[in-house]
């Protein structure tokens, strides 16, 4: 085989079934191995093996196989060409790096005897993606590609998962060598790290220790990460939070680890989290944190997080994010849905008790005292307003994907999940432009589910070239904006903590017709909506379009995300605004005095 048959086998080895890439001079032998490969098989229907989806821009194509990848749990396959064409994904690479998503990026490069030379469309992958990726493979050796690309899918699923770049050279790709169908790169201090973490099964004398801690407390309270999504441990998660019924609050993106619908949720933590959830952290005697990193979203100020707290837990895969920010107690590094089941199983053998009702019941009356809430009598239409309608219609099975800033956190806050891999948005690199393109990759990877990307005018135009691929692909994504005519969130921010000075946000951009341009890249239905009186007639009428449909929703301007814990405050200081009650007072009058803290 070529070495660009190669690739395409390796993939088609490992399960890939789509492929999201833009072509270009450098890559061209790959990707004319998928279109030959895809020729040779085709269903009785035509359909392709292993089909190739172009997005308007490389970073879409990453940003796609990222959100296939959050639907699935599978690796996403992006395939880029050189210099470029590299560049452009080195954001959904960090991204994916951050909320620790596996995906594969295969970039073409410069044949090697010209490689550092400033050849056309040269870039230096390798320096330019080794400190924002899990691993980053530079291809030299012919004889060495199938191995590594066999490697590359190894290292991005494997442990804690993450993006591995394979950057291979023109020469390369067209290199004749002998197809093994086997083999593996020799990498034994890594394969020794993710082996030593799957083998540290939790003990019973670590069990009999956690349960001490437990038996002594009488506001145990789960605080769960992401990680509990990335390790398919959500479903051992829930088993242990019922039989002990112990609540859960969930960080950004451990939504849908537990159904936000059932008692047992607080639904999300953190900076925008609920009041009633950050109220209970306030108040829990044993936080047991699993797949979380105390972030500073969540861990807005370590030292005061959990006050109560007389004992920590912590569960994770990494070790690393074990005592980073906040000691624990107690700790355990290994698989989590093995671990996690494996206390439920020593509980229950050892016949554990713990009377939570109390708790419960204190928790379920902060749930009603201090619920969600905003402004519901005004004309102007509320974005709250707008989610709810939403939610009632998607009944918590609809994947949710979203941009960055306001309209993302109220999606989070309004949304309801009952399963994991529904909510995909961009917690830690917090990318604009992440919403559409996630929902073009969520939705090849569930053809049949509802996909609604929830989006703000300021991130949709980030990537909005991409509206144009959810047409030519015929998927029935749903795609709603609302539209506050500028940075919402920063403008929340300025006038909070920056007595109002609307510095690069005051301009805000006024001149882009959302509809036509959602109707020049073919989507039969484009609608705004600016009535208040039309929302639940509108909102059923695009949910239920058959197709593509486009929304844009003209929502009040000085609507803010509440409740909010300004940065490097405490719990205790958080801002409810005028419609969430809040149990101290006059906390949140100034909340930054020196307004020097910003993102």
């Amino acid at each position: 085989m070529t070495g660009a048959e190669t690739v395409v086998q390796v993939l088609a080895d490992e399960g890939v079934d789509v492929i999201f890439g833009y072509s270009g001079g450098a890559i061209l032998p790959t990707y004319d191995a998928v279109f030959r490969f895809n020729e040779e098989n085709q269903d009785e229907n035509g359909a392709h093996a292993m089909p190739l989806v172009v997005p308007a821009n490389e970073q879409g194509a990453g940003f796609m196989a990222a959100g296939y990848a959050r639907a699935t749990g599978q690796v996403g396959v992006c395939m880029v060409t050189s210099g470029p064409g590299a560049t452009n994904t080195v954001t959904p690479v960090r991204d994916c790096m951050a909320d620790s998503v596996p995906i594969i990026v295969i970039c073409g490069q410069v044949p090697t005897h010209v490689i550092g030379t400033d050849a056309f469309q040269e870039a230096p992958v390798s320096a330019i993606m080794g400190s924002v990726a899990k691993h980053v493979f530079l291809v030299t050796d012919p004889t060495r590609l199938e191995a590594t690309m066999r490697t590359a899918f190894e290292i991005a699923r494997s442990g804690r998962p993450g993006p591995v770049v394979i950057d291979i050279p023109k020469d390369v790709q067209n290199a004749i060598g002998e197809f093994s169908g086997s083999g593996l790169l020799p990498l034994k201090s890594y394969r020794q790290r993710v082996q030593a973490v799957a083998e540290n099964a939790l003990g019973a004398s670590e069990a009999k220790a956690f349960f001490q801690m437990l038996g002594e407390a009488q506001r145990p309270l789960l605080y769960v990460g992401g990680g509990v999504i990335n390790a398919d441990a959500a479903p051992a998660l829930r088993r242990f939070a019922e039989r002990f019924q112990i609540p859960v609050a969930t960080t950004l993106m451990g939504i849908g680890a537990i159904d936000t619908t059932t008692p047992l949720s607080l639904h999300m933590l953190g900076m925008h989290g609920t009041a009633f959830a950050n109220y209970a952290v306030e108040d829990c005697d044993l936080l047991i944190a699993v797949g979380a990193r105390f972030d500073d979203r969540v861990a807005t100020d370590p030292d005061s997080f959990a006050p109560k707290a007389k004992r920590i837990a912590h569960l994770d895969i990494d070790a690393s994010e074990v005592g980073k920010v906040r000691s624990a107690d107690w700790y355990h590094v290994g698989l989590l849905d093995r671990d996690l089941d494996a206390l439920s199983s020593y509980g229950e053998r050892h016949k554990f008790k713990i009377d939570t009702r109390t708790w419960l019941a204190e928790l379920a009356a902060n749930k009603k005292k201090y619920a969600l809430n905003y402004d519901r009598d005004g004309e102007q239409i509320q974005p709250n307003y707008v989610i709810e309608e939403i939610n009632r219609h998607a009944g918590g099975q609809a994947i949710i994907t979203t941009g960055v800033g306001q309209h993302q956190m109220w999606a989070a806050q309004y949304m309801d999940f009952q399963e994991p891999r529904l909510w995909l948005t961009s917690g830690s690199m917090g990318t604009m432009g992440f919403g559409l393109p996630a929902a073009i990759g969520a939705q090849f990877a569930h053809p049949d589910r509802l996909v609604i990307d929830i989006d703000g005018d300021a991130s949709v135009r980030m990537n909005l070239g991409e509206l144009e691929t959810v047409t030519t692909y015929q998927l029935p994504v749903k795609v709603v904006v609302l539209n506050n005519f500028g940075d919402g969130m920063v403008r929340q921010w300025q006038r909070l903590f920056y007595k109002g000075r609307l510095s690069g946000t005051d301009k805000s951009l006024h001149r882009k017709d959302f509809i036509k341009a959602a109707q020049a890249d073919g989507f039969g239905y484009a609608v705004r909506l600016d009535r208040k009186a039309d929302v639940p007639r509108v909102i059923e009428e695009f949910i239920n379009f058959d197709g593509p449909a486009f929304l844009e929703v003209f929502i009040d301007v000085e609507a803010s995300v509440y409740p909010m814990v300004g940065p490097g405050l405490s719990y205790d200081q958080m801002i409810t605004g005028d419609h969430i009650p809040n149990r101290y007072e006059s906390k949140e009058d100034d909340p930054s005095p020196d307004g020097s803290s910003m993102f």
